[in-house]
């Protein structure tokens, strides 16, 4: 269990890894927009999209980090205060309830969603946009995918920390190595 946990979280660090460099990515894309929209008059409708799906990658992909580090958003008014095997059960409950079955379904229907803008060689219908949409559009299943493998990794911590092995205290040393 322990090794299913790691692998998790080795592969939403990378998910993570990714979505710094998306980031870094779009700072330099806006940068860019800016200098040249207000220094030199020039519009470029190819790097305005870019930074929309830059920041989708950035959201789709930080978000199985975000839930492996526990950094997602949640109602901490009570959730602090709970004993280490309660937030476990919360985390377990949470994941079998919410994640999997909203993964499922997003990325079952986000297969075909991205699929068929593959087929129809789906475009920016903006004159120098970006072609090949279906590529960030591919991006939401694969995202909701990994963000599964986040719940498994969520579960199996959950799991150890039942068992007694783990504790959600301070950042979990199996996530950094």
């Amino acid at each position: 269990m322990r090794t299913i946990d790691r692998l998790c979280a080795k592969i939403t660090s990378a998910c993570g890894a990714l979505a710094c460099l998306a980031m870094v990515l779009m700072l330099f894309n806006v940068f860019y927009d800016v200098v040249m929209r207000y220094a030199f008059n020039d519009v470029s409708i190819g790097m305005q999209e870019l930074e929309w799906h830059l920041f989708a990658t950035v959201f789709l992909l930080g978000t199985p980090y975000a839930m492996q580090r526990d950094g997602h958003v949640r109602v901490d008014i009570f959730y602090d205060n709970w004993s280490d095997k309660r937030k476990a059960l919360i985390n377990m409950i949470g994941a079998l309830v919410f994640v999997f079955p909203f993964v499922v379904l997003v990325t079952y229907y986000g297969v075909s969603f991205s699929f068929d803008a593959f087929q129809m060689g789906e475009g920016s219908g903006d004159p120098g946009g970006l072609p090949y949409r279906w590529i960030i559009k591919s991006l939401i299943p694969v995202s909701f995918a990994l963000m599964g493998i986040a719940g498994i990794g969520m579960v199996t911590k959950a799991l150890l920390v039942l068992k007694g092995e783990e504790d959600y205290s301070g950042v979990d040393k199996g996530m950094l190595s």
